[in-house]
């Protein structure tokens, strides 16, 4: 069956669903294969189901991946501004910053993006079909064979030119595959090394106990390695270390890795006990630390640190182990939550593999990757969309 499309697209996703509407915008008609029974799964979910859909300081930097200078071409055919200029215009959404440039429709509903989509997609004849789940796409003549299943059916289609919006492992409940990249490796695609990204890291062994305890707590901290660090809020977990600053770092973090966090970073806990012996010293360290620290973080800190001893009988010793449990708290993690928990995957296709200006493959004409399944992981805070918009966008063009 030859339908009379310009493209099929795999995926409805984000990437998948700006590159169907910025298709139809220039007069051109796709078909969007989707294996979900609705459209934007993970858009819905997003942000708990506010979506943060871009951010203010989106560059290059904010991003892990084998080639940065990749992105340059990407982002200045698409920029901040043309996404906000894009969802004002098609939906009236206007996004609202919370914290670090992240930007959130004002109605603070993921569904009012992906409205904007299937509005789109339907006012310039784009078609959509759920339920489609397809097995395999090779190379054939001029163009691509597809074997796909909808609804229960097995079909088969051509098409000259076909687009990889099919994201990646996270999450499985939403319907995520490797089925991009394992078409990719059929190809003879480069594939860099994936892995969960944006992910909360375990704790087991002798200190697991020890975070289990700090379950809840909530600390805003600098996590470092050699190549990154992050200022944000950590969360103490059952199983380990969760929160904003955590995620961040997983990104650069690799099996058998240590990091360190500063659990104080606006303050130098030296200068402080500094001031507290000038004042006679007459408190414990653990009084001191309850300035800063939850109750229970301070009696957590008793497994480490002398928290009933007064600060005007400490030592240099004392002092400098203080120090160096407050601001270079040493972790190293046993792994990772996995894809289920991931917000996103590291690695991909090779972006050697594409043309930085329409992504599509230099090997094969007519077939290209856009979105998760390509080597460009973003930072959290709306940057993967971005990203995600971008590669749409670029593909659309050239289609």
């Amino acid at each position: 069956m030859q339908g009379n499309y310009d493209a099929i697209i795999i995926g409805a996703g984000a990437c998948g669903l700006m590159c169907a509407a910025q298709a139809g915008l220039l007069g051109k008609r796709t078909l969007v294969l989707e294996k979900n029974d609705k459209p934007g799964a993970k858009i819905l979910i997003s942000g708990g189901g506010r979506c943060n859909f871009t951010n203010l300081y989106t560059s290059p930097e904010n991003f892990v991946t084998a080639n940065p200078h990749f992105l340059h071409a990407a982002f200045s055919q698409w920029t901040v501004e043309d996404t906000l200029s894009f969802f004002d215009t098609f939906g009236d959404i206007r996004g609202e910053e919370k914290t670090l440039g992240q930007l959130f429709p004002k109605s603070n509903k993921a569904k009012d993006i992906v409205a904007v989509f299937t509005r789109l997609l339907y006012e310039t004849g784009q078609d959509i079909w759920l339920r489609t789940e397809v097995k395999s796409v090779m190379r054939e003549g001029e163009g691509y064979t597809i074997l796909l299943t909808r609804e229960g059916e097995n079909q088969e289609l051509f098409c000259k030119k076909v687009v990889f919006a099919s994201g990646g492992l996270p999450v499985a409940k939403l319907g995520a595959s490797d089925f991009a990249l394992k078409t990719a490796r059929q190809m003879g695609l480069q594939i860099v090394e994936i892995a969960p990204a944006l992910v909360p890291l375990t704790i087991t062994g002798k200190d697991a106990s020890w975070y289990t305890a700090l379950a809840g707590n909530t600390i805003f901290s600098r996590v470092s390695n050699t190549r990154i660090s992050f200022e944000e809020n950590i969360l103490f977990t059952h199983w380990g270390l969760s929160g904003p600053a955590i995620l961040q770092i997983s990104s650069y973090w690799r099996a058998g890795e240590r990091f360190t966090i500063d659990l104080l970073p606006k303050f130098d806990i030296t200068e402080l006990i500094r001031k507290e012996r000038l004042a006679g010293g007459k408190r414990t360290v653990g009084q001191l630390l309850n300035d800063y620290f939850t109750k229970k973080m301070v009696e957590a800190f008793g497994k480490y640190l002398p928290i009933g001893l007064k600060i005007a009988s400490m030592g240099k010793a004392d002092a400098k182990l203080i120090a160096d449990t407050i601001h270079k708290f040493m972790v190293k993690p046993a792994g990772d939550k996995g894809y289920d928990k991931a917000e996103v995957m590291r690695g991909g296709v090779s972006t050697d593999e594409l043309n930085p200006r329409t992504l599509e493959t230099k090997k094969y004409r007519g077939l290209y990757f856009g979105g998760e399944a390509v080597d460009i992981t973003g930072w959290l805070g709306g940057y993967n969309f971005q990203w995600a918009w971008a590669s749409g966008f670029l593909i659309a063009q050239d289609l």
